[in-house]
């Protein structure tokens, strides 16, 4: 993967600063729009906070760190083209055995419960 900060902008640096405190306050200004817009249709009000967030994430996106983001997306999403997917064949057998096991450990376990139970009631000489 591509560990560099994008060209021409370092991450943390007072540009980047500025537009992610700039991205907070849109996101903060939705928010306060929808409440502020009381008297106002619902659509309106949620209008504003699907527009603070928008521009919020338009404003983030131009950061360094967005930028990093994205390029970590586009990174995942070829890491994700390589992997090698079990057949419906594969998934099914998986499965079976995965059953198959579970209840086989389910009556070791239920046989192993009867058993510590009669050996402690012998023991302790209660029960009928």
């Amino acid at each position: 993967m591509n560990d560099a900060a994008p060209q021409g902008e370092e991450i943390g640096g007072s540009a980047d600063t500025i537009k992610l405190t700039a991205a907070i306050v849109l996101v903060i200004a939705g928010l306060a729009g929808f409440y502020v817009l009381q008297a106002r249709a619902d659509w309106q009000r949620w209008g504003a906070v699907a527009a603070g967030i928008a521009l919020a994430i338009a404003v983030f996106a131009t950061s360094a760190r967005g930028k990093a983001l994205w390029q970590f997306v586009l990174d995942s999403r070829m890491e994700l083209r390589k992997v090698v997917w079990p057949t419906r064949q594969e998934t099914g057998m998986t499965t079976a055995v995965v059953f198959g096991f579970v209840i086989i450990v389910g009556l070791f376990f239920y046989g192993l419960d009867l058993f510590l139970s009669w050996a402690t009631r012998l023991l302790t000489g209660q029960g009928g």
